[in-house]
């Protein structure tokens, strides 16, 4: 054991309810404090060092922030969304390091580029973000700045197919690991969403 900050509540350095996390280059720590529908930003100690966000759909506000990720420029990319049906965001936001907001994208929905209840996100090397578009039981990829690339995943229990994917990862080769929540178990997939192998049951 190292460490710990946070209880609960809505002031500075407290929470309710959150769900994502994310480090920067410089071990900056960003918090996804989802049901205070905000992020907050600490050093690696836990000290507090800033905050951004409010409920609403305006830019820069959440309902609910769920994923978060951080680029390698330092942009912040948060999934904003957790209510069923088309009331909420169901969108990604990209802020600054220090909150100040740069561009969103999707709405609700399950075309390319939509979203329905949105979870894990990350980013590769090459500024690609990589979304769990959780109730769509599906991957989408992204450039930087939001134009759909591709997609992959349907609802069901084969290779490849998700049922609620929630959590989502990279690793050094490019590899792509999602958390298939409803079917208990990891997949990994290539960069464009090829199967490669699944464990767990």
């Amino acid at each position: 054991f190292v460490g710990r900050w946070g209880s609960e509540g809505s002031g500075d350095g407290q929470f309710v309810y959150p769900e994502g996390m994310a480090v920067d280059g410089s071990e900056y720590v960003y918090v996804a404090d989802s049901w205070n529908d905000r992020i907050q930003k600490f050093t690696s100690a836990g000290e507090f060092v800033g905050k951004w966000g409010s409920e609403g759909s305006a830019d820069g506000q959440f309902t609910g922030p769920k994923g978060i990720a951080v680029d390698d420029s330092g942009y912040v990319y948060v999934t904003d969304g957790k209510y069923l049906g088309d009331y909420g965001n169901h969108r990604i936001q990209k802020f600054t390091s220090t909150g100040e907001f740069v561009g969103k994208w999707g709405s609700y929905g399950s075309g390319d580029g939509q979203l329905y209840l949105p979870r894990g996100i990350t980013v590769d090397g090459s500024g690609y973000v990589y979304v769990a578009d959780t109730w769509n039981d599906r991957i989408q990829k992204f450039t930087s700045t939001g134009e759909f690339v591709t997609k992959w995943g349907s609802q069901n229990y084969g290779d490849g197919e998700l049922r609620y994917p929630r959590g989502i990862a990279l690793d050094s080769s490019g590899y792509v690991y999602v958390a298939d929540t409803y079917n208990n178990r990891i997949q990994k997939f290539t960069s464009t969403g090829e199967f490669v192998g699944k464990w767990g049951s």
